[in-house]
């Protein structure tokens, strides 16, 4: 898996590396056909109070390509609720990958019995 962390007016810090790290880790676990991540860290200075946090990723599988982004004041958050909603898309992209034809079969063979 090839991983890619980059910041746009931001430094990346190596503690902010491996939160984005250990966070992914849980998205890789359920599925771990991934080919590539892109991650942007963004500090949006809309107004001097207004410091909006974004994060995206784009998360390349075999056949599709996934992009979540998410904004939030903190960029720890940002990149907290980014992991879940891409935690959600991975899942639903894994159970229409899947193949469900075996439980066809299985009711063929019984109602044949």
């Amino acid at each position: 898996m090839n991983l890619t962390i980059s910041g746009h007016h931001l430094e990346v810090t190596p503690a902010l590396r491996e939160y984005v790290l250990t966070k992914l880790e849980r998205v890789t676990r359920h599925f771990d056909q991934v080919v590539d991540v892109n991650v942007l860290l963004t500090v949006e200075k809309l107004k001097e109070k207004e410091r909006r946090q974004k994060a995206e990723v784009t998360l390349h599988v075999k056949g599709r390509d996934i992009y979540v982004e998410q904004c939030h004041e903190d960029l720890y958050a940002a990149i907290d609720q980014l992991m879940d909603k891409l935690d959600r898309q991975v899942m639903r992209y894994k159970d229409r990958v899947q193949d469900h034809h075996h439980v066809a079969a299985k009711r063929l063979d019984a109602s044949a019995g």
